[in-house]
């Protein structure tokens, strides 16, 4: 027979057995999410570069699945589309070679966007109004050419020097044509022969610029015969 202690560790037992512990839900699925953050379940998992990639991809690929639909051939017909497409721009490009822009030649009278002889008037008088002589002639003498060109006594042709300028519009203006070339030099002198420019040699090509406005040019059989 069992004695009292034994009989108690008995019962004891069997209510160990029927009974289950009893544990709080928060601290048990604390305890689950602390297993699960282990190393040990992830390190087969991809990192963040490769979820993006996939991603990626995944999209990649229901956009060509949804091209494909619509081309002829389906996948095929596609895939015939895009390496006539890459053909083609490798033509070109091996043909026409890098874009750029067209830079103007080192000494053209016009460095930059063309502007009206407005513009230009407006901003040699600006370039006066400060004492920058040298700017000053700069854009008066281009102010003069593009009226020239405004006028129809040039045409408008990119990369012309400030001689050559003076050279043609001298031919329906040859009562000018001194002016013009004496003009011109002075903006060589000052754009890349290192000259300052002073108050005087700003007057000098305003006054021209004014007359220029005012004068008559020969008709193109007068001028041809005076050019000859």
């Amino acid at each position: 027979m069992l004695g009292t202690g034994g009989a108690t560790a008995a019962l004891l037992i069997r209510a160990s057995d029927d009974v289950p512990v009893d544990v709080p839900r928060v601290p048990a699925r604390e305890a689950a999410e602390r297993e699960l953050s282990r190393p040990m379940y992830h390190q087969d998992e991809p990192n963040l570069l490769q979820r993006a990639l996939d991603r990626f991809w995944q999209w990649v690929d229901g956009l060509f699945e949804s091209a494909s639909g619509g081309a002829p051939g389906g996948k095929l017909g596609l895939i015939a589309i895009v390496l006539v497409v890459i053909a083609l721009a490798a033509a070109l490009w091996w043909r026409l070679g890098k874009p750029r822009r067209t830079a103007a030649p080192p000494d053209s009278l016009f460095d930059d966007q063309p502007r009206s002889a407005a513009a230009h008037r407006a901003a040699a008088e600006r370039h006066a109004a400060a004492d920058r002589w040298n700017q000053a002639v700069q854009e008066r003498m281009r102010a003069v050419v593009r009226s020239l060109e405004e006028r129809a006594l040039l045409d408008a042709r990119p990369g012309r020097t400030a001689d050559e300028a003076a050279a043609e519009a001298g031919r329906p203006l040859p009562d000018h044509a001194d002016e013009l070339r004496t003009a011109a030099r002075t903006f060589d002198d000052v754009t890349y022969g290192g000259r300052t420019a002073d108050r005087r040699a700003y007057e000098r090509l305003r006054d021209l610029d004014l007359a220029l406005e005012r004068a008559r040019p020969l008709t193109a059989d007068a001028a041809q015969g005076a050019a000859e």
